[in-house]
């Protein structure tokens, strides 16, 4: 089962980087919709997504952040990124990493550390919990950059050789 939840996980964090190949800087941080995020802005927030749960919550801490954390920005602006795809396509790369590492050494069955900061945390009863939490949460970001990627340039069904 464990490993199935791996499988689903990992096809959703592939499909991201599938959906996006191509996109030249200009498209990557255009907001293509009223809300005004931007496929950038929501690929770094994956990335914070993963290093959110998998470190702060289930760990109880986390490392530090590759650039100066602005706060502010992000409430501005949120869903946007005003770093460098390079960059921020390797920090959640990165996150994805060190995600991983703590699925391969921590039991799946052991409750979480740190605290989410939002609403009922009682739910969150284990690292699965946080796995199918991350599935659901990639897979709906997914569904957002599909459709942005066919508001920029028409394309469709990318990504789907994962799984």
């Amino acid at each position: 089962m464990d490993q199935q939840l791996l499988t689903f996980l990992e096809a959703q964090r592939t499909r991201v980087f599938g959906v996006i190949e191509g996109l030249t800087p200009e498209q990557l941080t255009k907001p293509v919709l009223p809300s005004g995020w931007t496929v950038l802005g929501m690929v770094e927030h994956l990335g914070h997504a993963e290093r959110h749960w998998f470190q702060q919550v289930a760990l109880g801490s986390a490392t530090p952040l590759p650039w100066p954390d602005d706060p502010t920005e992000a409430d501005e602006n949120p869903f946007t990124s005003g770093l460098s795809a390079e960059t921020v396509f390797g920090f959640y790369r990165d996150q994805i990493a060190r995600a991983n590492e703590v699925l391969a050494t921590v039991p799946w069955d052991t409750p979480p550390v740190g605290d989410h900061g939002h609403g009922d945390t009682s739910q969150i009863t284990d690292l699965r919990f946080i796995v199918l939490h991350l599935i659901e949460e990639t897979a709906r970001h997914l569904g957002h950059l599909d459709a942005a990627r066919e508001l920029i340039d028409g394309r469709t069904e990318l990504g789907q050789d994962s799984l």
